[in-house]
Formats: structure tokens, sequence, C-alpha cells
């Protein structure tokens, strides 16, 4: 190590300066501070602690500490991303400002089947009890948002909202005065086929015309189908015209419909996650208490 080019450290000491045991079944770390000149432990959590983590807490420690890494034993670089619980696992070289110091933990004997399986328990109370402390604060956080999601979706639908109920009105007018113009214009053509059939020419005559009318109308209906791809039934039709009224009208006054829509879904998520969070079992209230809160 010593003789590589560009070693990271120029000093090899022995490998009691830093010793590893294992106490209640944590890792206690024990090196000598070198400003300070004084061993000192360090406590470490394998399954949540860094390298990184664990080298600030040593230059905290000692401000005089300039330089802390930590190599493996095949001179590359640990991450300080990594886990101590992963760094224990085999030998690895302590560097402290010019230092380096060689470590080699002890093997750690594996946990027996029962004596996992116990920790496994404690682990399970642990996080149980841990719901059950925060779970109310929890709750009012998760309501306090959602309702002011709410509040904040409400107010941007609402003038939204007043304006599409301006272009239904105006749409469902020009719908409306559509059907009584084909109305209008149905008794205008029986009218006239009667007045030609019995006043003006004979019905041998006016038969083959009633005829080509009828025939030209099963042709309409079936170019309907052609371009939507739908039969011609009147409430269908009716739904069809108000929607082409409704997105020209729209366009004109620029009311954006994916907006609108986009906005209608997150308040409808919004009040399906407030109803779901104030049920009774996630109160833990009964029914009726539940019921008459709200």
């Amino acid at each position: 190590w010593r003789g590589r080019e560009g070693a990271p450290y120029s000093t090899l000491v022995p490998s009691d300066e830093v010793t590893i045991n294992y106490r209640h079944g944590l890792p206690v770390i024990t090196l000598m501070l070198p400003t300070r000149n004084e061993r000192c432990q360090f406590t470490v959590k394998p399954v949540v602690t860094t390298v990184g983590a664990f080298l600030q807490d040593v230059q905290r420690e000692d401000k005089g500490i300039g330089r802390a890494e930590v190599f493996a034993t095949d001179g590359s670089k640990v991450s300080h991303a990594t886990l101590m619980e992963v760094l224990l696992m085999n030998d690895f070289k302590l560097v402290i400002n010019n230092t380096a110091y060689s470590v080699s933990p002890p093997v750690k004997d594996k946990l027996s089947s029962e004596h996992a399986t116990e920790m496994e328990d404690i682990k399970s109370l642990v996080h149980r009890l841990f719901v059950a402390l925060h779970l109310e604060d929890h709750q009012i956080r998760k309501e306090r948002e959602l309702l002011q999601k709410l509040d904040y979706l409400k107010g941007e639908l609402l003038p939204l909202e007043q304006m599409k109920a301006r272009i239904m009105d105006s749409a469902d007018a020009k719908t409306s005065r559509l059907l009584w113009v084909g109305l209008a214009l149905m008794s205008t053509q029986g009218g006239a086929l009667a007045w030609l059939t019995w006043w003006v020419y004979s019905w041998d005559i006016m038969e083959p015309v009633t005829y080509f009318i009828t025939y030209g109308s099963a042709m309409a209906f079936y170019a309907y189908f052609v371009l939507t791809k739908q039969d011609y039934i009147y409430p269908h039709a009716k739904d069809r015209q108000f929607l082409h009224y409704f997105y020209r009208k729209s366009k004109k006054q620029r009311f954006n419909v994916e907006r609108y829509n986009k906005l209608k879904d997150d308040l409808a998520e919004a009040e399906e996650s407030l109803r779901r969070l104030r049920q009774p079992l996630h109160l833990k209230l009964p029914i009726q208490e539940i019921t008459d809160k709200d």
C-alpha cells in the first residue's frame, strides 16, 4: 500500500489502534483521536448508519481531523453511501488525516432461529407501537392537507363551473331550437304532400314522389351511420348535436375542457381519499359516532 504510486496515506499503524466490539448487539468502534490524543468509542447502528455518517461523527468529535476515508483491502475507496453493516463484513482500512488504520471486524455469531424470530417479533411490536402513537397526528395532518386541496380545487373550479353553465344553457337552447325546426320542417313536408295529393295532383302521381322521399330519408340515415358509426336514435342524435354546440361555444369562449376535466377528477379523488380517511375503522370510532361527527 505504501509503495503504490499516489498512495492516499503515508503511515500504516497496527490494527489494535482501532478495535470493534459488539455490545447489546451493536458494534462499538474504538479509535484514537489524533488531535485530542485520546481513545473514543462510537456506537453505530449498522442497519441504518452509512460510512459517510460514521466519518462525519468522527470529524465532529475531533475538529483537527481534516480527512477521513475508508478503503477496502484491495485499495478501492468505499462509498460514503455504503451501510456500516456491509462494511463490517470484511476487513478494511480507515484513513484519518495521513494515518491508515488496518481494521479487522470480529465475526458476529449468527442468530439462532428462535432468537431471530424473537427479534422479528420485537421489531413488529415496535412498529405497531410507533403506528399507534403517531397515527392520529398523521391522520390529522393528512386530513388538513386534503381539506386545503379541496378548497384550492373548488376555488379553481368555481369560475369554470359558471362558464360551463352558461355554455351548456346556450348549447341546450340551440339543440332544442334545432329539434323544433326539424318538427316544423316535417310538418311542412307532410302538409305539402297532402296538398299536392288532394288538391293539385292525384295519388297516382304523388306515390312515386313519396317513395323517393322515403328512399332519400333512408339514404340520409345510412349516411349518418357511415359518418358516426351509430344508429340514428333520437336521444343519441340530440346528445351528439348538443356536444357539437358545446365544444364549438367552448372554443369561442376559450373554455379549457381538458383542464376542467382534470380538476374534476382531482376533486373526486381528493373527496374519495377524505371519505376513506374518515371511515370509522381508520379513526377507531363507532359508526354512529363518526356519522354524528360528520
